[in-house]
């Protein structure tokens, strides 16, 4: 096929050999299968941010680092400038959590180069040699959803212990290869410890698990896998190899007030972020300014 005019400086660099066809194309980014020597791997070319559906939402961002206070001021402004910065944020987030994840043990794509926009990774072939199903394409055995569901709690712990939170892990964005469910999808991974949403995003991703495999094997609806995990994790407790029982006691009322102090900590947050632009701005431009709460320590 011809090379997308994205990919040619990866061909003209040598990084990629030949663009054999495209393999789908999402929400944010459109990905094609291309050839490394003698390998397959996935080039995923990030669209730009004026035609992608998926929205940066804050409550994703919070706690993400950024370069220096000038950027961090553009950002908040939403000018040209802090929104081509933005956009490599996100970008980089991906990039950034592949490389961490994979080197904590987690199964994700291996992810190889990213350069201009473009990141290119491993192929999750299936078993015909093709690209590997999403698990919202298949059918499970109520082994089989057991299995899997166990293997993917695992995956989630092993994030967490990395000190990230898929935030949008779902049937859709886990693929079924050989050996086992793969994580892709992670430009929205956030910091658990700098995030005050983290939980709130974890619980989500562990019920949409529960949900997906339950509809094979029902007893795995009721599991509360995320509340167990974030206990231990709260408590300097949780590593690769804790055990977990999916089952956790905890008072209505201790639920409630931590939800709402929650809330709180996230409202304030984002008043702290928006004042400190503000008084930034207006502050004289010789005067040497510090950097914001968020990016001090």
């Amino acid at each position: 096929m011809k090379t997308p005019k994205r990919l040619e400086p990866l061909v003209e660099d040598g990084l990629i050999d030949e663009v054999l066809r495209p393999l789908m194309s999402g929400k944010e980014a459109a990905v094609y299968v291309v050839r490394c020597g003698p390998e397959l791997r996935c080039a995923k070319v990030y669209k730009e941010a004026n035609k992608r559906s998926f929205r940066q939402a804050a409550e994703y961002q919070e706690g993400r680092k950024v370069r220096n206070s000038r950027d961090a001021r553009a950002m908040a402004r939403g000018s040209k400038h802090g929104r081509k910065e933005q956009e490599e944020a996100w970008q980089n987030a991906e990039v950034a959590a592949l490389y961490r994840l994979d080197s904590a043990g987690v199964r994700v794509p291996k992810p190889y180069d990213f350069l201009d926009g473009v990141l290119l990774m491993e192929m999750v072939a299936g078993a015909d040699g093709d690209a590997a199903p999403r698990l919202n394409d298949v059918v499970l055995t109520p082994e089989q959803a057991r299995e899997y569901h166990a293997f993917m709690i695992r995956q989630v712990v092993l994030m967490l212990c990395a000190g990230l939170v898929h935030g949008d892990l779902s049937e859709f964005n886990v693929l079924l290869g050989p050996d086992g469910p793969v994580v892709i999808d992670l430009p929205q991974a956030v910091d658990a410890a700098g995030n005050n949403h983290a939980f709130r995003m974890l619980e989500r991703d562990v019920a949409n698990m529960n949900a997906y495999f339950g509809y094979f094997a029902p007893e795995l609806l009721t599991r509360k896998h995320a509340k167990e995990m974030w206990a231990l994790y709260e408590a300097g407790k949780l590593t690769p190899a804790s055990e977990l029982s999916g089952e956790f006691e905890e008072p209505e009322e201790d639920a409630d007030v931590d939800a709402v102090m929650r809330e709180i900590n996230a409202a304030l947050a984002d008043e702290a972020r928006r004042r400190a632009a503000l008084e930034a701005e207006d502050a004289p431009a010789q005067r040497e300014e510090p950097p914001p709460p968020w990016l001090q320590g």
